[in-house]
């Protein structure tokens, strides 16, 4: 199998020895970094499959870093490593643009099946399968979404909840099942996060925040996604 490359950044020693250990004897290779700083320069000059960041650091926290890598265009995966029960900054780091997030402590093993599991969704697939709908078009393959031949750069998880709404253009699509038929079960930090992200797609494709013609929401229920562009 080849090697996952992973970017480590987390200011405690004692984790980063372990995550070494255990994920390289499991085909990921960690280059660790204490600090936002260091992290976001390593990530200016080197490539890697993955991002584990934690939230509490000092200098820059891992929002700041996870926002930084967002906002000049980084689309490596990113997983959040927050402390337990902290619900506010697992909603903060999938609202900036990350796609998973595991709270402390956690087991080694469950870390490197998240990381399996979020390089499977963003794998290329073999099939070139394409799907266009309301002038949004899906390359399955590479997860790339173009809105009336436009590229639009969106995070992992906006994709698989755009991706799940197409699928069933034209229905109404409960809030409280679009993660799970989204393949997003690992995701589970309320209402909020799904609205959120759904405010963040209207604004990517050019839907009227204030008026949907795209994404509607149906009050009390869940969102539609319209099968043809108004």
């Amino acid at each position: 199998m080849a090697e996952i490359r992973a970017l480590l950044i987390d200011d405690d020693g004692r984790i980063a020895e372990l995550l070494k250990t255990f994920l390289g004897q499991n085909g990921v290779a960690v280059e660790h970094r204490s600090d936002g700083h260091s992290g976001l320069r390593l990530l200016e000059n080197a490539s890697f499959d993955v991002v584990l960041l934690d939230v509490m650091m000092p200098g820059i926290d891992g929002l700041e870093v996870c926002r930084r890598i967002r906002s000049k265009g980084g689309r490596v995966p990113i997983i959040m490593l927050t402390a337990r029960g902290d619900e506010a900054d697992r909603v903060v780091g999938l609202e900036l643009g990350a796609d998973d997030y595991l709270a402390k402590p956690f087991s080694p093993r469950e870390l490197l099946a998240r990381i399996r599991a979020l390089l499977r969704r963003a794998q290329p697939g073999q099939d070139g399968e394409r799907l266009v709908v309301a002038g949004i078009a899906f390359d399955i393959a590479s997860r790339r979404v173009l809105s009336e031949g436009r590229e639009v750069d969106i995070t992992g998880l906006e994709y698989d909840l755009l991706l799940a709404l197409a699928k069933r253009a034209g229905r109404v699509v409960p809030r409280d099942a679009l993660l799970s038929l989204a393949g997003r079960d690992d995701v589970i930090v309320g209402e909020r996060t799904v609205d959120v992200h759904i405010s963040h797609l209207r604004a990517k494709l050019g839907d009227d925040p204030k008026s949907p013609k795209l994404i509607k929401t149906v009050r009390g229920v869940g969102y539609v996604l319209a099968k043809e562009r108004e």
